[in-house]
């Protein structure tokens, strides 16, 4: 019997009536985390379906080999960020897949785990990294990055509207040593907490972000990601937060029109041509079951495309 995972996977059954896995396609999860998506995709493409599993984050890559081993030799995993997987394809030899899936974000298991500081639940380290041997940690950002440097990240990647103020406290409370040591410093700097949301929630999302260039990484893999497609393959995307949706989003848009020239030139000259069909004109979203079973499925936003056979 096929293992369960510790943490249920987002909006799983609706990836994989997008994805439709069938043997002997090839996909790639390119997010696999504890490899709830993955093992659906293996399951439904029995008895030849293969699959690239990749992860920045080495612990995920363990739990998800261990769980997956019962598909052997039809998944391989990799520790690598998703904007290498052409190279990754290349390694292997395939030419192109069938379907991708990116589950973007923090999961559960990082979120629980105090000792990689994504949570103030607990103390913790300020590290934040998806990828533990990468230089760059949130305690570097927090005790070494300019006042107002980090005020412009703070707003751009929290939207957090006192982000000015929050960076002032940080800067006079340096250094900074834990999760739960910031998290107290924002709440003084911000007045307490009044709601249910914690004061230092979109700070600790920005430093998140900004540590592991994600928005940057989203950019980037886009179109490698088109790119990987056969004809008729199907990328689906889901996202927890607006600005990684809005990526998606605009790219999806753009990549759907055969002309991307501003409305008023009255003669197209870009030549532009269309590489996607939109699946889903608005994201798919959990419902409310979903949502009682899975709290951290509320913010996800499912978007689907299809690679055209012309492209």
């Amino acid at each position: 019997m096929q293992q369960q995972p510790p943490h249920l996977p987002v909006l799983y059954h609706e990836i994989i009536h997008a994805l439709n896995p069938q043997s002997p396609g090839k996909y790639i999860d390119a997010t696999v985390g504890a490899g709830g998506h993955a093992g659906g995709i293996l399951e439904k493409s029995v008895p030849d379906g293969q699959l690239l599993a990749l992860d920045r984050d080495p612990q995920a890559l363990a739990l998800a080999s261990q769980r997956l081993s019962i598909y052997k030799d039809r998944v391989k995993f990799v520790h690598a960020s998703y904007v290498h997987l052409l190279d990754e394809m290349d390694k292997i030899g395939w030419q192109s897949v069938n379907g991708i899936v990116f589950d973007l974000g923090l999961s559960s298991m990082q979120l629980d785990t105090p000792q990689r500081g994504f949570s103030f639940q607990e103390s913790g380290p300020l590290d934040m990294r998806f990828d533990p041997t990468q230089p760059l940690n949130a305690a570097q950002l927090v005790n070494h990055l300019p006042e107002m440097d980090l005020a412009d990240l703070i707003w751009r990647y929290g939207e957090e509207r006192g982000s000015r103020r929050i960076a002032a406290a940080i800067a006079q409370s340096r250094p900074i040593q834990s999760t739960t040591e910031l998290a107290d410093v924002i709440r003084k700097a911000m007045g307490g907490q009044r709601g249910r949301i914690h004061p230092a929630t979109r700070t600790f999302q920005a430093l998140r972000i900004a540590v592991n260039q994600e928005l940057q990484a989203v950019e980037t893999v886009l179109p490698l990601a088109v790119k990987a497609l056969a004809p008729g393959g199907r990328l689906a995307i889901i996202s927890f937060h607006s600005m990684e949706d809005r990526l998606v989003k605009q790219y999806f848009k753009r990549e759907s029109r055969d002309c991307i020239c501003p409305p008023e030139q009255p003669v197209c000259v870009c030549e532009h041509k269309a590489t996607i069909r939109i699946i889903t004109p608005h994201p798919i979203q959990p419902g409310e079951e979903e949502i009682v079973n899975n709290p951290r499925a509320r913010s996800a936003r499912l978007r689907v495309a299809e690679k055209l056979e012309l492209a």
